[in-house]
């Protein structure tokens, strides 16, 4: 039962953090000024002090809002004075207290109040919390650390009430939690808050206790793990070993820290392996295999790409500033660049580019770096035959090594380089395994992601790779990996565009490399086509570069030795620099003859033509073909020679010449080995004018496969040919029906003084093979 007593207004001292119970003797420091104020008023009257604890301890001066509406009026005991200006007091708590209302004075703060007297009678109820009470507080006190140990004194407590003040004054709860226990008033739920606190408490503390032991088991196996490392070092010092090691293992442990975004599986294999080293002995022949195993993981761009920030017309001016033509290999080129600067998930693509030596495919490839903002990796593939150069070698082998690609990976320091596999045709399959069967996955964008190399053994994403293949023949490139490339072809050049090349590109560039200004040597447009028609043949222009190479060095030499200041080539003076022309092109025949015609062919120089002769001599029926010709050629001349015995009736030629006759077919310069189908048709129209004794026109060529019902089916490189025939003077060319299509890419000046007929059959054919003179 609480009896309330009379009102009474004392100065009021605001506590920080801490409270002060009825029946408590608590030490206080008092600094600041209306504190001190309250202190001297109080210590000029009764002694009286109402302590209140603020709701918020950041609060220097607290106002009316800022202090609970309860608090406890005690008695000064002691007072000392302090060198910095504040007071250290003893204060006994009396009784608590309502505030009524608070005052704010000048220097000090006064609250009217009315003392709350509390019961002390004890019941069954009582007596029974109390009890559990102390039982908690006991178990509390046995399992923390932080309760004072005087506290023990609150366990032999008779009064209800005060035992519950000691308790809550010696737990390490929160302010709010202490006042909600001062505002009870009634004792008997006083009893049941502290004990549901106890309760509490008890509960924080298991848990506490749970992590500080694994917390300690941590420690524990840390320290003995420093016990143990700090000992082995002390070993390696008395064994005289270097004590570089560790050092060693923190550079690597860096290292590894320092790769951003690496995924976890990554990150634990190399971490894995840098543990495996650090318990290794530092000579042993393990640890080195370890050692440039994890230099290899570290030193590989798991997570850096290179900003490809090139704009599209940028890019432009770049393909078109380093090679001339090539509009389909530029415009797929920008077609991806379009394409990527709208969508981020656009794989890159693979292309290969395939044309003969000298056009420029592998300098076509370092532009579309350029234009792309990639690095530029080459690795040449040609004459590889062991699998392990693609894939590496296991590390189980002595002296093992990634493979190329993850080599130029390395190399290039970014995970999106462009990739130029040069020579992919050139490749070769032995005991050693297929390289072109380990480059499937490398190509494949459906499992690149994914890439395994034997050495690394961790999948290595190569999607963002721009892979490039170069060839010079699409034929000799297996079949699958074909599959996976988008093939772009690369056809030889015209003369004229030979010529417009050595003006913009490969002149000036030979004039800097040799050191000459412009001003001191020029060649002229006649010049540069006479080195282009007599001093080279080729389809692209490295033979051109060189000769030029030699007309800048030899003028060089005059300027230097004071021959000349100013060196000017024509065609009258260019032999004086390069010699007398060493290269014969083929020419047009300048009459017709029985038995002979131009054929087409293409061979690594690009397009030519070639004289196919037919003798026909009494025999028996034999046909010989000399000129090294292979097994497909001589397959097409059988084939021939059978169309024209089964339809010998309305081809002019006699009857039973098979059994009478015998058939030498001969393909000039014999030391060069030739094949295809390509001369089918050729061969055909040879032998019925050497049985018919008809003369093939001298200004026509022909090309085409032919089948024993005499169609002409469609052939390879019927670009190169037709330029090959428009160089050599010819003035008519018969090509395939099938082949229309290829006729699209001719230059317009080709087409413009080449006559270009069409056949189906071996009779169209035929219609315009022979002269007039011998029709009539």
């Amino acid at each position: 039962m609480i009896r309330e007593v009379s009102r009474v207004e004392i100065p009021l001292l605001p506590l920080r953090g801490v409270l002060v119970y009825p029946s408590m003797v608590v030490p206080l420091e008092i600094g600041r000024k209306k504190s001190l104020n309250a202190l001297e008023q109080a210590m000029l009257g009764t002694r009286s002090l109402l302590f209140l604890a603020q709701k918020d301890t950041r609060q220097d001066d607290p106002g009316e809002d800022d202090l609970y509406r309860v608090g406890v009026i005690a008695q000064v005991k002691q007072v000392l004075k302090m060198p910095s200006g504040g007071s250290k007091v003893v204060v006994e708590g009396v009784a608590r207290c309502r505030v009524l209302d608070i005052r704010a004075h000048r220097d000090v703060l006064t609250a009217e109040v009315e003392e709350v007297a509390e019961s002390n009678l004890v019941t069954d109820e009582t007596e029974a919390l109390m009890h559990t009470v102390v039982d908690l507080f006991e178990v509390y006190v046995k399992s923390s650390r932080k309760v004072l140990g005087d506290a023990v004194v609150a366990m032999n407590i008779d009064d209800p009430g005060r035992l519950c003040d000691t308790i809550i004054a010696n737990l390490d709860i929160r302010t709010q939690e202490k006042q909600e226990v001062l505002e009870t008033f009634d004792v008997t739920e006083r009893l049941n808050r502290v004990s549901d606190i106890l309760s509490r408490q008890l509960e924080l503390l298991e848990i506490e206790k749970r992590i500080s032991g694994r917390v300690r088991r941590q420690m524990e196996h840390t320290q003995k793990e420093y016990y143990l490392r700090e000992q082995l070092k002390a070993i390696q010092r008395e064994l005289g070993e270097s004590d570089e090691e560790g050092d060693e293992i923190d550079e690597l442990r860096r290292r590894l820290d320092a790769i951003e975004n690496l995924s976890e599986p990554i990150y634990e294999k190399i971490d894995r392996e840098i543990r495996r080293l650090q318990k290794m002995a530092p000579t042993s022949a393990e640890a080195v295999v370890v050692r440039t195993y994890l230099d290899w993981l570290l030193d590989l761009p798991w997570t850096v790409c290179s900003a490809a920030d090139i704009s599209l017309s940028q890019a432009k001016a770049i393909l078109e500033e380093d090679h001339f033509g090539l509009l389909a290999v530029k415009e797929r080129i920008l077609e991806y660049l379009a394409v990527q600067s709208l969508s981020s998930e656009l794989k890159s693509p693979i292309l290969c580019l395939v044309g003969p030596p000298g056009v420029g495919k592998t300098s076509l490839a370092r532009s579309i770096a350029r234009a792309t903002g990639r690095r530029f990796v080459r690795v040449s593939l040609g004459g590889v035959r062991d699998e392990a150069e693609i894939r590496g070698h296991r590390r189980t082998y002595v002296g093992a090594m990634p493979g190329r690609i993850i080599q130029g990976i390395r190399q290039a320091g970014t995970k999106n380089p462009l990739f130029l596999l040069d020579e992919v045709d050139k490749m070769a399959t032995d005991f050693r395994g297929d390289p072109s069967a380990a480059l499937l996955e490398v190509l494949d964008p459906e499992q690149n992601q994914h890439f395994s190399d034997h050495y690394i053994e961790i999948p290595f994403d190569l999607s963002d790779v721009m892979f490039i293949t170069t060839a010079n023949l699409s034929h000799l490139i297996p079949r699958p990996l074909l599959d996976r490339m988008e093939t772009m072809s690369i056809p030889g050049y015209t003369e004229e565009e030979k010529l417009d090349i050595a003006q913009r590109y490969l002149w000036p560039r030979q004039v800097r490399r040799h050191g000459l200004e412009f001003s001191q040597i020029e060649i002229s447009r006649s010049a540069l086509t006479q080195v282009i028609a007599q001093y080279t043949h080729e389809a692209g222009v490295r033979q051109l570069e060189r000769e030029l190479a030699a007309v800048c060095r030899k003028g060089a030499r005059e300027i230097v030795e004071g021959k000349r200041a100013r060196v000017r080539l024509n065609t009258e003076n260019l032999s004086r620099y390069l010699g007398k022309p060493q290269i014969r092109h083929l020419k047009a025949l300048d009459r017709g003859e029985v038995g002979v015609v131009t054929g087409l062919a293409v061979t690594d120089a690009g397009g030519d033509i070639m004289a196919v002769e037919v003798s026909a001599m009494p025999g028996k029926g034999r046909l010989t073909l000399t000129g090294k010709l292979g097994d497909v050629m001589q397959e097409s001349a059988h084939a021939g020679l059978s169309y024209i015995r089964a339809h010998r009736g309305h081809l002019g030629v006699p009857d039973g010449f098979d059994e009478t006759t015998d058939l030498h077919i001969h393909v000039p310069e014999g030391a060069i080995p030739k094949d295809g189908p390509s001369a089918g048709v050729a061969m055909a129209v040879a032998m019925i004018s050497a049985l018919s004794g008809r003369i093939v026109r001298p200004d026509l060529a022909m090309t085409g496969e032919i089948t024993l019902r005499g169609r002409v089916l469609a052939v390879g490189g019927i670009k190169e040919k037709i330029l090959a025939a428009h160089r050599a003077g010819i003035r008519e060319v018969i090509v395939p029906e099938q082949n229309r299509n290829d006729l699209e890419e001719l230059p317009t000046n080709v087409r413009r003084h080449l006559a270009i007929h069409m056949a189906t059959q071996l009779d169209d054919v035929l219609e315009r093979a022979f002269t007039r003179d011998e029709e009539s």
